[in-house]
């Protein structure tokens, strides 16, 4: 088990703030009311993103530290030039569930983590079977919200490995 701060959680959210993928890392997902409110989390996080994307002088697509939860846990955020957004929370107490001592988190610790994401859904984009159409809030209402997340198992698989291998201060994800 590893010390020091890990992945609590990733989401990703369309262009019109719909969930697309919601994966939770240990100890989190042992939790019953997870996904819950990691979902809420991933929403209140929303506004930060439009007032962080507004800024005419971003030259990046990672927008920082979205903001700090308390004192365990923090958002992070990186967002596609086709509006796509990719959290990611920040555990400081990390998978053993309690304070470490001297460990912190710097923007450049996450960039392999958001450029691995995003790799992997540039990917899901190339799959011919995948229509990104079919994962909007309008699509998912006309089927009854079964259209909305990702159900691509490799994609499923790739994020749950970034999220399970990632340490601060790694350099490839």
């Amino acid at each position: 088990m590893s010390l020091g701060p890990s992945l609590a959680c990733i989401g990703l959210m369309g262009k019109h703030d719909n969930p697309l993928h919601i994966a939770i890392f240990e100890p989190h997902s042992a939790a019953e009311s997870a996904h819950l409110e990691f979902s809420f989390l991933l929403n209140a996080s929303l506004d930060i993103f439009e007032l962080r994307a507004s800024d005419r002088n971003r030259v990046d697509q990672d927008l920082g530290m979205l903001q700090a939860i308390d004192e365990r846990l923090s958002t992070w955020g990186w967002q596609t030039g086709t509006g796509t957004k990719f959290a990611v929370i920040v555990d400081m107490w990390g998978k053993q569930g309690r304070p470490s001592t001297g460990s912190a988190i710097k923007g450049e610790d996450l960039k392999p983590v958001f450029k691995a994401l995003q790799t992997a859904y540039i990917r899901l984009l190339q799959n011919p079977f995948y229509t990104p159409d079919d994962h909007t809030p309008t699509a998912a209402m006309r089927s009854r919200g079964s259209a909305g997340e990702i159900k691509s198992k490799k994609f499923i698989a790739e994020v749950k490995r970034i999220g399970d291998v990632w340490t601060p201060g790694l350099e490839k994800v």
